[in-house]
């Protein structure tokens, strides 16, 4: 399950964890990941998930496509490396899923294509917390594979299920 580290530090032992709040990969992100879903939104104000890659490129200049699920992470992933944590966790703001039924009248629906799940990997996540305003996004065909593909990439899932247990 998850690789245990601790440390004696004076006497006393120190676990080192990683707790991530609001990891999004959805919208723009997925869009430039070698997998990008279907770019319909259903927001008001835009409705392309390709016009946030233009925003943004338009702050930042040119985001290369496809992006490498390692790059996608910038500096964080070596330093999470030398902090060598025992448990990775992120709270995770976006479905995994290949649905096209959104969540009725919700307006913003956050979704990864599964293929892109290597940019969770690349972090070496233990857990993903579901438990947010965005776990039903693409209901719950969507859920229930978001769990599927979490599991199946040796990720344990938080916070949602397929039932109460």
């Amino acid at each position: 399950m998850a690789r245990a580290r601790a440390a004696d530090v004076n006497g006393a032992r120190e676990l080192t964890l990683f707790l991530c709040g609001d990891v999004m990969t959805g919208r723009g992100i997925d869009q430039v990941l070698p997998h990008p879903v279907e770019p319909t939104l259903y927001e008001s104000w835009i409705s392309d998930a390709r016009d946030y890659v233009t925003l943004a490129e338009q702050a930042s200049g040119p985001i290369p496509r496809p992006l490498d699920f390692h790059e996608l992470w910038g500096d964080a992933l070596a330093e999470l490396t030398r902090a060598a944590p025992a448990v990775r966790i992120a709270n995770l703001e976006t479905s995994i899923t290949n649905s096209a039924t959104p969540w009725p009248a919700k307006g913003i629906n956050y979704r990864m294509h599964p293929h892109n799940v290597p940019c969770l990997t690349a972090a070496a996540l233990d857990c993903c917390v579901l438990a947010n305003n965005h776990v039903m996004d693409w209901g719950v065909a969507g859920l229930f594979e978001t769990l599927e593909v979490l599991r199946a990439a040796g990720i344990h899932p938080a916070g949602a299920g397929m039932d109460a247990a």
